[in-house]
């Protein structure tokens, strides 16, 4: 690894700018902004189609293309997001790339970092106290307990903690009632770290967070509780962008980490501004499939942050298409060609990235080539996870050729943020995930008519559902027809600026698998980790 401060001056930052972390990682002061131009980078989206449990390597192709941009002399970033824990401990591993395509340092990005994942925690179980706090001193206007939103979180896949009893022992221990933890990444307050544009717009947010309704319901927010100063003291660093290299000294910029199956899924709109200041081409990641990370990218974030996308890049693999088929290829074939329908839909044209994994014969590729090249796509092998920026290039040369020497495209939403709840919900599920209809519980249907009611009905939706299939039954592979979504539930995330629509099963406090990755990592004498991956 090169010094951080090498990585640095040859992306054009000052060191009067950084705020490192040991020799290879480094803070990014906000400060830097009064002194960048306006944005002039190009911007690079890569999704996937719908992963297998164990990933489709998504992360190492966004590190392999900025990094085959570099070495065919082009001026590139990665931008990512933060791994949580959960993941890490879990089954899927971590997101740091993968083979010779990875993020430098490995192990201490995919663990605790520059300790962001732990601030976010302890300002959002900051909030937590605080409620319980202001209901054990009989505050006015009294909290109905029965009307709490606000739960506690945890950066671990830990089930036992989804439902829980907190304030038992008695009258000086708080008031006992029920609660739930969910992962940290996400809790709303890791939303808003991605969402926010300055401290101001910070402490705004935060403030904005909706904790619970009164007896007469009153809607109580953390700005009724004084909560918003605190909260974001503890989050001062953690909104500063983290700079790092890959495993060829291309700069990588990562910060902030929510889930795209439960939020929106890709890395902060700070870090990202700021690198489309400094960088011709900018490569973003979204998370899972294009159903969840690349629709909420479009939909919500480049809202939010008044961003275009150049070109989109939708990686899959064998694997995958054969998961998708039954194990037959060909049969796995629609599930692609709803993705590319989908991103071509939002206008912005895409390149069909291959990841080439070693069992992966002649044969199979010429036939999705063939699948590709019937319908217009162009669509490359990627070799990144082998051979580093080497195997991206042809990837890379296709991307730039994509883009070419005009304007940025217009995107064309899914919905327009005047429509109803009900009807944005219908849009997406519709025209992204191919249902026929949607249904609702009575109680999602209830929950969403109150928060028109009150207000909250011009924001943009961010469904939760599960990665594994393009409809809300993980258990429908390929390209579903037929099958109706199913909204099992609706809060509203105000501090974040979005509604949260659950459907299906998804949850948010994952379990680990009955053999944790956990179980194979280990530490010797001389302090080096051994393990994660």
């Amino acid at each position: 690894m090169k010094l951080v401060k090498e990585i640095a001056e040859k992306a054009g930052i000052p060191d009067e700018f950084l705020e490192l972390y040991g020799n290879y990682m480094a803070k990014i002061n906000l400060s830097i902004r009064k002194s960048l131009g306006d944005r002039k980078g190009k911007l690079i989206l890569v999704t996937a189609t719908n992963p297998t449990p164990a990933g489709e390597g998504k992360t190492t192709n966004s590190i392999g293309l900025s990094m085959a941009l570099n070495a065919l002399g082009h001026n590139a970033v990665v931008t990512l997001r933060q791994p949580s824990l959960g993941p890490v401990f879990g089954v899927k591993g971590g997101a740091a790339g993968g083979g010779k395509s990875t993020v430098e340092p490995f192990e201490k990005i995919n663990l605790m970092f520059t300790s962001d994942f732990p601030a976010v925690e302890s300002a959002h179980n900051l909030l937590s106290a605080m409620i319980d706090n202001y209901i054990q001193h009989e505050k006015e206007p009294e909290i109905d307990v029965r009307r709490i939103y606000w739960p506690r979180t945890m950066d671990m896949n830990d089930r036992a903690l989804r439902k829980v009893i907190v304030g038992l022992g008695g009258r000086f221990d708080g008031f006992p009632r029920e609660d739930r933890f969910v992962i940290t990444a996400a809790s709303e307050i890791m939303a808003i770290l991605a969402l926010a544009k300055d401290y101001r717009d910070l402490k705004k947010k935060l403030g904005n967070i909706l904790v619970a309704r009164t007896s007469d319901l009153k809607e109580m927010y953390a700005r009724d509780l004084k909560a918003e100063g605190a909260m974001a003291v503890l989050l001062r660093d953690a909104l500063k962008p983290n700079l790092v290299q890959t495993a060829e000294g291309t700069p990588a910029i990562i910060h902030a980490g929510p889930f795209a199956n439960i939020a929106h899924g890709t890395n902060s709109i700070i870090a990202t501004d700021i690198a489309l200041r400094i960088f011709d081409y900018v490569v973003i990641e979204a998370g899972f499939g294009a159903d969840l990370g690349a629709e909420k990218f479009f939909n919500i974030v480049t809202r939010a942050g008044e961003f275009t996308v150049d070109a989109t890049v939708v990686v899959t693999t064998i694997r995958a298409l054969k998961y998708h088929g039954s194990g037959d290829l060909s049969k796995g074939f629609p599930n692609l060609e709803k993705h590319m329908e989908n991103i071509n839909n939002f206008g912005v044209p895409a390149v069909i990235a291959l990841n080439k994994f070693p069992d992966d014969t002649d044969e199979e590729i010429a036939l999705l080539r063939d699948f590709c090249d019937e319908r217009g796509w162009r669509m490359e092998v990627s070799e990144v996870f082998s051979k580093g920026g080497e195997g991206g290039k042809d990837l890379a040369k296709a991307v730039i050729e994509t883009i070419g020497s005009g304007k940025s495209p217009k995107i064309k939403y899914t919905y327009d943020l005047k429509d109803s709840i009900m009807d944005k919900v219908h849009k997406v599920a519709t025209s992204i995930y191919g249902s026929v209809d949607v249904e609702y519980t009575s109680g999602a249907r209830g929950r969403i008519r109150s928060l028109e009611k009150r207000g909250y009905g011009k924001l943009p939706v961010c469904i939760a559902k599960t990665q594994f299939s393009l409809s809300d039954n993980r258990g429908l592979r390929g390209r579903p027809e037929g099958d109706k979504a199913e909204v099992v539930g609706a809060d509203v995330s105000n501090g974040a600026g979005f509604i949260v629509i659950y459907m299906g099963n998804v949850n948010l406090m994952p379990g680990l698998p009955e053999v944790p990755a956990a179980e194979g990592m280990d530490i010797d004498d001389e302090g080096n980790i051994s393990g994660v991956f």
